[in-house]
């Protein structure tokens, strides 16, 4: 049976004899059930193999973070190798290191 007429059949119940406990319960939960049904249908995941897809998503999404990482360290790294460069050419020519040169 599927989770529209157990949802219907439930409300039916519900309107009939009242609603107790237990019956607006399972309520709650088939409407819960169906709506993230639906949700992973509009989503494309209601097939079999989508918890292996999520799980490749997520693979690929840590090793994109790890690769942006590792970019941004040798990035600062360039930066500091660049500033340190240019700290001792600026003190190579205060001190006058191209006239020793001559």
């Amino acid at each position: 049976m599927s989770g529209d007429m157990v949802l219907a059949q439930l409300i039916g119940q519900a309107g009939e004899e009242g609603a107790d406990l237990v019956t607006l319960r399972a309520i709650v939960e088939e409407a819960g059930e169906l709506g993230a049904r639906r949700a992973l249908a509009r989503l494309g995941l209601e097939d079999a193999g989508a918890g292996k897809d999520m799980a490749e998503l997520r693979e690929l999404l840590g090793a994109w973070r790890d690769a942006k990482r590792s970019a941004l360290k040798a990035a600062f790294a360039w930066g500091g190798r660049m500033l340190a460069a240019l700290v001792l050419v600026g003190l190579a020519v205060k001190l006058g290191f191209p006239g020793w040169l001559k």
